[in-house]
């Protein structure tokens, strides 16, 4: 086994691997950009190496430098991670003629596997099940269109030397293939640094199931089962579970006898994923194969009892599988999910901005965490926005769904916004509860994951109100010890007056929307009153976690936190209320700018310009396209009207809110 390991990669995936490589006495090598010389990886390795600038191509995907580090700390091996360098054939030789073990697959297996196009057509010759459509070298346009026309609509474009939904388009109709071509060449450059596409036959309303596979040095490989990603956003799994609730025994053992035969195709060593689309009648299709570690192989570990890392850092020491294909043994049922620094309801728009609070749920047998940042740490924005995976495993799905909804309630972010509510919503959803979920679901039906602009329920302001008084009122009991007189009554926090105790206004501001509930009474005791509603509560306390009450009458215990900035409340159905608290009165402020103007969302960079001054727009028509954390986002006019000015052109990198495009509204013009 090894003794020093280098792991070229950051955030959750390095805290994993350093955290198995220390409970195998292993002495871990940190590697860190500028961005990252406070970060938690760099905090938990034994040592660490510094690398270059914030952007990844200044730093962690500078192979030369990793190894340079490599050879100056003595490091006999070095672990990829996931994304990066960890699929990158240049690397992975480099590191072998430098001595030093890649700990991932042989760079021909990286090469044969890296091109979609030339692993569909070497798992052809292996009779790996293929979806109908073109992956052969010409690519001109117009050779492309006609080789559309030839695999019919819908199609999918596929980015031939990626993955993670990065170049990947559907196109329904021919009229559409020339844009979504240029789109899709456009993101794949931009991210593999290269423009060849794959043409497939749309599958409707398919499954994404995959299979994990390891393989060894004395040509043994094996699989791991199955993991199902096909809830998914614009290809971006959002949740992952095995085992699969669409699969019956003889699919699971079909697919996994393709996967194995995939692998053994390319010689295959190491941990590795088969993907596969499936239609609705069960008929599966060969879709790729993630030379590397998967973000979602914790699901394999909970109900396998494996350490897949380890398993990585043995096979890559030249030793055999540890375990036959009859030897596993799986049991119960884990699903994954991962918080993120976005905005749901904002096109889930990534944030970044330090975390304020992070509170995720308590670590048991049933719940695991991986994260790579603490409360305090910030989300910048040079890369992927994931503050922790979340992972439940119990006896069975109905368990393992429950546990989730548990887990999500425990979490909290403050700070940029993040995607709890939505994931709250997914693991609710019927569809999901189900397990009749498919890849185009979410995008399909994206309102019904959202929270929506809707006013919550006086029941919901009550609790939340409830819960304000009461933590306003500890507060000011404990500063009232401090001060000189601890029993003065203007030590209270309940409005008092001569005689009896006042009105206080507890304001709430949720979605945007200002909420006033006035507040009469104090220590639990409370006649609220929101508009015509009012209610008496009695009894009312909080722990910090839950809130017991009887309102009107009727005892309830419901899931609230609250603090002197914000409430969050979950109701009776488990969803999320997160409540700005804010001045007790407010004066409404006149919106700026009028509408009349784009501005930046967050920092990026332009890389395509369709419109210039003068021209005239309507509601919708795209003027640019920003390139941000990997993705394209398109900036449209907010009404009709004439330009006025613009103010970036193609290639400018620019800031937060920067006023991108000015114009006359047509009423104006």
């Amino acid at each position: 086994m090894f003794k020093r390991v280098l792991i070229a990669n950051r955030g959750e995936i390095a805290c994993r691997v350093i955290r198995t490589c220390r409970r195998l006495g292993i002495h871990t090598i940190a590697v860190y950009s500028e961005a990252d010389a406070n970060a938690q990886h760099v905090r938990l390795a034994d040592e660490a190496w510094p690398i270059g600038g914030p952007r990844p191509t200044d730093s962690y995907l500078r192979g030369e430098a990793i190894l340079e580090v490599a050879r100056h700390s003595g490091a006999q091996a070095i672990h990829p991670g996931y994304g990066f360098l960890s699929e990158n054939t240049a690397f992975a030789r480099a590191c072998t003629d430098a001595g030093i073990a890649f700990i991932g697959p042989r760079p021909e297996s990286i090469d044969a596997m890296g091109s979609k196009a030339a692993a569909k057509a070497l798992m052809e010759q292996h009779a790996v099940p293929l979806v109908p459509g073109y992956h052969g070298a010409e690519q001109a346009p117009a050779f492309l269109a006609e080789q559309a026309r030839r695999t019919g609509f819908p199609l999918m474009i596929k980015a031939a030397a990626g993955g993670g939904g990065k170049g990947m388009r559907i196109v329904r109709a021919e009229g559409d293939f020339a844009d979504a071509l240029a789109s899709a060449q456009r993101e794949a450059a931009s991210a593999f640094g290269d423009t060849r596409v794959i043409l497939e036959r749309y599958v409707d309303h398919p499954r994404h199931i995959e299979f994990q596979v390891f393989g060894d040095t004395h040509g043994n490989v094996i699989h791991l089962n199955e993991r199902e990603c096909s809830a998914q956003r614009r290809y971006q799994k959002v949740l992952e579970e095995t085992p699969s609730p669409f699969l019956d025994d003889a699919r699971r053992a079909a697919m996994g006898a393709a996967a194995v035969a995939a692998a053994k195709a390319v010689d295959y060593v190491g941990a590795g994923t088969v993907e596969f689309i499936v239609g609705p009648d069960g008929e599966f299709f060969f879709m790729e194969m993630n030379t590397r570690l998967q973000v979602e192989h914790p699901v394999t570990e909970e109900t396998l009892g494996l350490d897949l890392v380890e398993w990585q850092l043995r096979i890559a020491a030249g030793e055999a599988l540890p375990l036959a294909q009859d030897q596993l043994r799986a049991r119960g049922h884990a699903i994954e999910v991962r918080l993120y620094a976005e905005d749901p309801d904002q096109n889930f728009l990534p944030g970044s901005g330090k975390l304020l609070r992070l509170r995720l749920p308590a670590e048991s047998r049933h719940v695991r965490v991986d994260g790579g940042v603490v409360e305090g740490d910030t989300v910048t924005i040079f890369y992927d926005p994931m503050i922790a995976k979340l992972i439940v495993w119990d006896e069975n799905r109905a368990q393992a769904l429950q546990r989730l909804r548990d887990a999500l309630m425990a979490c909290e972010i403050v700070g940029p916004k993040s995607n709890i509510g939505f994931l709250e919503r997914l693991a609710r959803h019927p569809v999901v509860v189900a397990g009749r979920i498919d890849t185009g679901y979410l995008d399909r039906h994206l309102g019904e994951f959202l929270a929506g602009d809707a006013a919550p329920a006086d029941s919901v302001l009550f609790a939340a109100a409830s819960a304000a008084l009461l933590h306003d009122e500890c507060a000011a009991m404990v500063q009232a010890r401090h001060g000189a007189d601890p029993s003065s009554p203007w030590s209270r926090a309940d409005a008092w007056r001569i005689g009896h105790a006042g009105k206080r206004i507890v304001a709430l501001s949720l979605h945007g929307q200002r909420h006033e509930i006035d507040a009469y009474g104090h220590d639990g005791d409370y006649r609220l009153c929101h508009g015509e509603s009012r209610v008496d509560v009695h009894g009312a306390r909080h722990d910090g976690e839950t809130l017991s009450a009887r309102f009107g009458g009727e005892a309830l215990r419901m899931p609230v936190r609250a603090d002197a900035t914000r409430v969050t409340v979950h109701d009776a159905a488990g969803h999320r209320h997160a409540f700005e608290r804010a001045a007790a009165f407010a004066w409404q402020s006149k919106e700026s700018g009028g509408g009349n103007q784009v501005q930046a969302p967050m920092p990026g960079r332009i890389v395509l310009v369709k419109a210039g001054a003068g021209d005239t727009v309507e509601e919708g028509q795209e003027l640019l396209v920003m390139e941000a954390m990997k993705m394209e986002l398109a900036l449209k006019a907010p009404r009709a009207g004439t330009i006025e000015s613009m103010g970036a052109a193609q290639g400018d990198f620019v800031e937060a809110d920067a006023v991108l495009v000015r114009f006359v509204p047509a009423d104006q013009a």
